[in-house]
């Protein structure tokens, strides 16, 4: 299982850029990004929309590749990385919680949960006691047998916090999580995010436009057209 093995920042970027060609016209979605992230940080990543927050998150995801620059992730250098050492990265590493929550309809919420670890050819019956371990937690042990359609917002939010922790990923990369989301259950997410950060030492980056995540922030990095304005303390 890749997970940090140096000594060094958990998340190291240097010049990275990613440009889109759109026929003749090139795009810019980060450019001249430079950063240092330390593990066990909960960083609130914000900018307007079109920014570049997206962007970066896709290219710390493993889900996108750096047009030039440099990207480490836990040891694992993202611009000259395989395609199968990305999926190996996608599946230890990162787990992915998106503004649109992402679960699959046909499917149960506790085999949403497992469904990652499954298909990483994980034990079921380890996969599914940690599930409920998860879903215990999360408040969602009543719902184990019920379908996406059935929740809630906050409780689809919550099955796929549930489902990006299943193996265990040493980073959780947060989209617009309470995007989709009233602001009591909104408030509810990034409670749990945070209380991730705080007892499990997960590092969490959370893309967003909401306040809600402020309080808990160890760390801010903000993009205006793609570039790192300002990174540091959220208290300076």
């Amino acid at each position: 299982m890749l997970k940090p093995t140096t000594s060094g920042p958990l998340i190291a970027a240097q010049g990275l850029c990613r440009i889109y060609s759109l026929g003749s016209t090139q795009v810019i979605g980060v450019k001249d990004v430079d950063l240092q992230i330390p593990a066990g940080e909960l960083v609130v990543l914000k900018g307007n929309s079109g920014s570049g927050k997206s962007t970066l998150l896709a290219l710390l995801a493993g889900l996108d590749r750096p047009t030039q620059g440099r990207l480490t992730v836990a040891g694992q250098d993202l611009q000259k990385a395989t395609a199968r050492e990305l999926n190996r990265y996608r599946r230890d590493v990162v787990g992915m919680v998106f503004q649109s929550f992402n679960l699959l309809p046909a499917l149960q919420v506790i085999e949403n949960v497992c469904l990652p670890a499954l298909l990483a050819g994980r034990d079921y019956e380890k996969v599914r006691d940690q599930a409920l371990e998860w879903m215990a937690w999360l408040n969602l042990d009543h719902r184990l047998d019920h379908y996406p359609s059935q929740l809630s917002g906050g409780e689809m939010q919550r099955t796929a916090i549930a489902r990006s922790l299943i193996n265990k990923p040493s980073i959780i990369l947060a989209d617009e999580p309470t995007g989709n989301l009233d602001s009591r259950n909104g408030r509810i997410v990034m409670d749990l995010l945070a209380e991730l950060n705080h007892s499990l030492g997960t590092t969490v980056i959370i893309a967003t436009h909401s306040d809600l995540a402020d309080p808990h922030a160890t760390l801010r990095l903000c993009l205006r057209d793609g570039t790192v304005s300002e990174t540091g303390s959220w208290d300076e």
